[in-house]
């Protein structure tokens, strides 16, 4: 098969807590008007699932060619039942409400599903003063924790952090968190659609079937993730070419690239990547062949391409899954960057434990 980077259907979801930045902000041009929260830019969840949009393969979905060239759509060795990353761009012009993930073990042992979800959080844009809900406040009591839940007092039981323009939070599945408002995200995380969430206290809201959804929530909570927002390190690549490491874990590592003005990015992808545009229109040559990648846009480059360039300016998200050890930790500590900087950009970082399959 002749692959060629892939672009794909992005469902928009139109959920209260969002607003118009997607479009006004990144200046997407393709976005319904009124509420826009979120686009989901490469999902394979199931019914949500995406479909190439472009060339040879449009029309076919995402999943149907994961599962039929697991190799060269995700990578060499990879298996699994569906693409194994999902990403967004989520609009929290107001608040998302307190929720959490289950962790791998609770998705199959509550929902029946083969994995929960660990994300990140990328922040492109973020008012003065904004902050994000993350993780329990030490030494809280799953009663005291319960209480406060129950009663919407976040504030009382749940660790409340600034976020700036630039930062990235790792967010451990089973983490209470929330974020907003003000604020712009790309996410990336595990493709799973499952979470457990406090329902509104509203006047026709039925006190036993919120503190069901309460007790649902702790049975599947952790409280010793305590995550911290983190700027990323910093990799010299090329002349005019920059690349930041946002995060990284067994799930998935994110990386910005900048690139400078008539610099080029060439690189050899040794899987699949997820490639989010931040900035202006740029085109990516992908084995001799050009395509386009708007503003605020995503291309899904499968693992069988052997050469990827852009030349700049460009800002560009790319999302993968990582070898930890050869695509982050040893060119990090080569740099000079301490072994606690580096464990400090999510999980798996410290030596003590393999890389996934990359």
């Amino acid at each position: 098969m002749d692959w060629y980077p892939l672009e794909l259907t992005a469902p928009v979801r139109d959920y209260a807590f969002g607003g118009r930045a997607i479009a006004e902000h990144l200046g997407r041009e393709d976005l319904p008007g009124g509420t826009v929260a979120e686009t989901w830019e490469v999902s394979d969840v199931g019914g949500s699932g995406a479909e190439v949009v472009r060339g040879p393969l449009a029309g076919r979905s995402l999943r149907s060619l994961t599962l039929e060239h697991p190799a060269e759509v995700v990578g060499p060795g990879w298996e699994g039942t569906a693409f194994p990353l999902l990403t967004k761009f989520i609009d929290a012009s107001g608040t998302l409400p307190v929720h959490l993930h289950p962790d791998d073990a609770d998705a199959r042992r509550v929902h029946g599903e083969p994995n929960g979800k660990t994300e990140a959080w990328h922040i492109l844009d973020a008012v003065p003063g904004a902050t994000a809900l993350i993780g329990v406040l030490p030494g809280t009591s799953r009663a005291v924790l319960r209480e406060a839940l129950v009663r919407e007092d976040y504030d009382a039981v749940l660790r409340r952090v600034p976020v700036r323009s630039g930062d990235t939070v790792y967010v451990p599945a089973g983490t209470p968190h929330s974020f907003g408002p003000g604020t712009l995200v790309h996410e990336i995380e595990q493709t799973s659609d499952l979470q457990e969430q406090v329902p509104p206290r509203t006047p026709d809201a039925d006190p036993g079937a919120r503190e069901e959804a309460v007790d649902r929530l702790l049975d599947q909570c952790r409280t010793d993730p305590r995550p911290m927002p983190h700027p990323g390190l910093v990799l010299h690549h090329a002349e005019g070419v920059q690349r930041t490491v946002c995060c990284a874990g067994p799930h998935f590592a994110l990386d910005r690239w900048r690139v400078g003005s008539g610099a080029l990015l060439s690189c050899s992808p040794r899987g699949a990547v997820v490639l989010g545009n931040a900035g202006a229109p740029v085109r990516v040559r992908a084995d001799g062949r050009s395509y386009p990648l708007g503003r605020a846009r995503t291309l899904l480059l499968p693992a069988a391409l052997r050469r990827v360039e852009v030349t700049g300016p460009a800002d560009l998200l790319a999302g993968y899954l990582p070898d930890l050890e050869r695509d982050v930790r040893a060119p990090l500590l080569a740099a000079g960057y301490g072994r606690a900087a580096v464990a400090a950009l999510g999980e798996g970082l410290d030596g003590d434990s393999p890389g996934s399959p990359g």
